[in-house]
């Protein structure tokens, strides 16, 4: 709803209008490209009267009567990269809408640039969205992908962090946070636990929050905010917890349908990459190997098939796949019927009164045809998706992984030991060997002995792992 609004040159879009929509440029960096990717398609923006969207450094041409609206970061360059934009008069009027809050000095830089290039008129609005988060579902986000790893678990652990490294890390986090909480027009109650990073969120966050509402005018959770719910008694809970709380999680093998996508494939954003080969068929002595294609599938709210399917254990989605695919057919197979009744010749009555009959059919069957292929394309998504997955499953002994995790996690008796699992050589890769290990380590209530250790390491070292995060855990325990 935010970002609508704000194509819509910062106006709340008015519903069944009429009016065909003013088109308009999109101009944003890549931050703005990974929080407006997920929510909304080519197709949705188009709607908008979003004719180009464009990254903000790329080179552009002069479109000198169509508005722009720019979705950036604060950032320096960005800033440099407007002000020439204003120079050379690239658009009609600009509306300049800052991903989060933008300090008073850059606003005067950009205005500074305006008055040089005599564009005053042309800035129209200059807004801070406070939409530093990206939606990747209707009840998740998540802080950044730009540069993820500077505010990683990595990041805020590292021995030789220094203190205002640490600081920037905070203010990144904070300031997602605080951008989350003025979109939903809520002030949350905070609990954190003591003595963490969490903690450090916490205080930033909860100072930030006090120092916006103390100027009532000008507080961002009052007035016309989209949520217009600020001082009421529904607060929402914030929980603030660190990390190292429970670090075997991360680490754990996953067995349902999004959380193996996640494990397994390249999946950023709502968007899976698989590399497809091209079948088994031999190809002729001396020619050149076939090549990989790439393909992107988008797996977003829209899908029936993964919203419901998403948290399902894999043997079930792998079901679900089939008996979609059997409806698929028994449709078409009804389609294809209906076509060869159509060619009947001769004036018999009762092809006649057949004909009358499938007319209806055929009618009903055309009209459910962009349904069907609409099916039949997220039947075809879905069985590539899956299909990828299995062969990493069955090629890495994933199931066997996730049921002996699931028993150490659980404290119960275990079926093998767990150094015939390590020096199996068709189990898993070196990295699911030392992910198993290391949650064998961290849940255990005892740590094993020296003796037991070595033998372990030597195990893990046969089977090319790197001991580096052993030795990280074995300190951090």
């Amino acid at each position: 709803v935010a970002l609508k609004r704000m194509l819509n040159f910062n106006v709340p879009p008015v519903k069944n209008s009429t009016g065909e929509p003013v088109w308009k440029v999109l101009i944003y960096d890549r931050f703005g490209q990974d929080i407006i990717s997920p929510l909304l398609s080519v197709k949705e923006l188009r709607d908008m009267g979003i004719t180009l969207h464009l990254l903000l450094h790329s080179d552009r041409d002069a479109i000198p009567d169509v508005p722009a609206v720019y979705f950036v970061m604060p950032t320096e360059e960005n800033i440099d990269r407007m002000c020439q934009d204003l120079r050379n008069q690239l658009y009609e009027s600009y509306y300049l809408n800052f991903i989060s809050a933008i300090s008073r000095s850059k606003l005067e830089d950009i205005a500074n640039a305006a008055i040089g290039a005599n564009a005053v008129t042309q800035v129209a609005k200059v807004f801070d969205q406070y939409l530093n988060f990206i939606t990747l579902e209707d009840d998740m986000f998540v802080l950044c992908n730009q540069n993820k790893e500077l505010v990683s678990y990595r990041a805020i652990n590292r021995p030789d962090i220094t203190d205002t490294e640490m600081e920037t890390i905070m203010d990144t986090i904070v300031d997602s946070l605080f951008c989350f909480f003025v979109t939903l027009g809520a002030i949350p109650i905070i609990r954190c636990s003591r003595g963490t990073a969490a903690e450090m969120v916490a205080v930033k966050l909860d100072k930030k929050l006090r120092e916006n509402l103390r100027d009532a005018r000008n507080s961002l959770f009052t007035g016309d905010t989209l949520g217009a719910g600020q001082f009421s008694f529904q607060r929402p809970l914030l929980v603030l917890v660190d990390r190292n709380i429970d670090l075997a999680t991360p680490l754990h093998h996953t067995w349902t349908y999004q959380a193996l996508v996640h494990d397994v494939l390249d999946f950023h954003l709502n968007r899976v990459n698989l590399e497809e080969s091209t079948g088994m068929e031999s190809s002729p002595a001396g020619a050149r190997p076939k090549k990989k294609t790439k393909k992107s599938y988008d797996l977003t709210t829209s899908d029936k098939f993964w919203q419901k399917h998403k948290g399902s254990p894999f043997p079930e989605v792998a079901e679900s796949v089939q008996q979609e695919l059997e409806s698929y057919r028994a449709q078409e197979d009804e389609v294809k019927r209906l076509k060869s009744i159509m060619g009947i010749e001769g004036e018999d009555e009762g092809a006649i009164s057949m004909l009358s009959d499938n007319t209806a059919k055929l009618t009903s069957a055309v009209s459910s045809l962009p349904e069907l292929l609409e099916k039949k394309r997220l039947i075809d998504l879905h069985t590539n998706v899956a299909t990828a997955v299995l062969e990493h499953i069955k090629s890495r002994k994933l199931d066997v992984y996730f049921e002996y995790e699931e028993k150490i996690m659980s404290k119960s008796t275990l079926d093998k030991s767990l150094l015939d699992m390590i020096s199996d050589p068709d189990a898993g890769t070196p990295e699911d060997k030392m992910r198993l290990f290391l949650i064998y380590y961290i849940s255990s209530t005892q740590a094993p002995s020296e003796i037991d250790l070595e033998q372990y390491k030597k195990a893990l070292m046969d089977a090319g792992c790197n001991l580096a995060p052993l030795s990280y855990i074995k300190q951090w325990k």
